[in-house]
């Protein structure tokens, strides 16, 4: 296999599968987190190739914007593969990331689950991506493109939903903060990934802090 004719080939497919795509998880969204994933694998003993691959086909066919489908992207990821030739066992591992890097798999107790290296590697870089100045940025752009509120004092945070819930929830944009983006600085599986969050995390509580400051008026 020639890997950088085959990455070269990935980002080409990428792009054009994203071109349309919903602005925090557009192609801009895959490059950010290739880039945090070549940045966390200088410390760890990675598979450059297969992390490569999997951060950027990871979001291929969000289930989110597919009718929840999960299994579009891996087949998704797996044909554009076995097209470029990639060993089948790469083709396995990659795939295997993509099914269960997303954070709503952390509420599936009972699913058995899958895990390497590679994949934490690309997990942290991917959550990464959900925290600090630019997870804010995402987090408000999906709520307005879900029409969502961005805040009501009326409905709290829910702290312990099941994966449905979590899938089907509605809520203010401002409740995914405590029901996500607060919680990943603690989830994080690499050291790498644990310094870099740290900061990420203490911007989004100064910005909460500020949000709910002009909300009540306060200053």
């Amino acid at each position: 296999m020639n890997q950088e004719k085959i990455i070269s080939n990935t980002i080409v497919f990428v792009k054009e599968e994203l071109k349309n795509a919903e602005g925090g998880h557009d192609w801009f969204h895959v490059e950010r987190v290739y880039r945090n994933t070549l940045l966390i694998s200088k410390e760890e003993k990675v598979n450059t190739f297969v992390v490569s691959l999997a951060a950027l086909l990871h979001d291929i066919a969000d289930p989110k914007f597919f009718n929840g489908d999960e299994t579009l992207g891996p087949k998704k990821a797996q044909n554009f593969l076995k097209k470029q030739r990639v060993d089948n066992e790469i083709i396995k591992h990659v795939i295997n990331i993509i099914r269960y890097i997303s954070f709503k798999n952390s509420f599936d107790k009972k699913r058995n689950k899958f895990t390497s290296k590679e994949l934490e590697v690309v997990q942290d870089a991917d959550r990464l991506d959900a925290i600090g100045a630019i997870g804010v940025a995402r987090c408000f752009n999906y709520g307005g493109f879900k029409n969502r509120a961005l805040y009501n004092p009326e409905i709290p945070p829910n702290l312990k939903m099941s994966k449905e819930e979590y899938k089907n929830s509605n809520a203010p944009t401002i409740n995914h903060f405590y029901e996500k983006l607060l919680l990943l600085k603690d989830k994080m599986n690499t050291n790498s990934g644990k310094k870099i969050a740290l900061s990420r995390h203490d911007f989004m509580i100064e910005y909460l802090n500020q949000f709910y400051s002009e909300w009540n008026g306060i200053k």
